[in-house]
């Protein structure tokens, strides 16, 4: 049996997270099947429309799945747990989570037009936009930091950091 891996992403709305989602399943994706699992904050999701993000996701070759305070969409009518969504997905190598700062997964924020600290509390690492490298002096030193367009460092980090699922 594979084992199976999981890594986050956070950051404020428009910091890049899909984009770097997507560079980083162009990059790993031909050696690793990989899973996306977005969070949907405000249950306001729009599915199978093109330029949505979960159609981007999915249009990528990844299993994708959205949840949100009132639905996990694979089509349920409730939300689950970090758990469930693993077992429900079956076969992957690397699962890639958009938020959900609540589940206990290493994560790596990205900060590209505003800056919010309160990501600090549970990052493992940053990556800034040129216009948002003038925060790089309030980042902890336990805490990495990449460029956000350094995506061979951060594939790395990813590589690296993926936690290891059981089961």
């Amino acid at each position: 049996m594979k084992i199976k891996k999981a890594i986050a992403l956070s950051g404020p709305s428009n910091s890049g997270k899909t984009t770097i989602i997507l560079k980083i399943v162009e990059k790993l994706g031909e050696k690793l099947k990989i899973a996306v699992v977005k969070h949907d904050p405000k249950d306001k999701a729009e599915f199978d429309k093109v330029g949505k993000d979960s159609q981007r996701f999915f249009a990528s070759g990844c299993d994708t799945i959205v949840v949100s305070p009132t639905r996990t969409t694979m089509f349920r009518s409730e939300s689950l747990g970090f758990d469930e969504i693993v077992s429900s997905l079956g076969g992957f190598d690397l699962l890639i989570v958009e938020g959900l700062k609540t589940w206990d997964l290493p994560r790596l924020s990205l900060f590209r037009e505003s800056f919010d600290e309160s990501y600090l509390e549970v990052s493992n690492a940053v990556a800034f936009s040129n216009e948002m490298s003038k925060y790089k002096n309030k980042i902890p030193r336990h805490i990495d930091v990449f460029d956000l367009n350094d995506i061979e460092s951060i594939c790395d980090w990813v590589l690296k950091n993926a936690k290891e699922l059981k089961g």
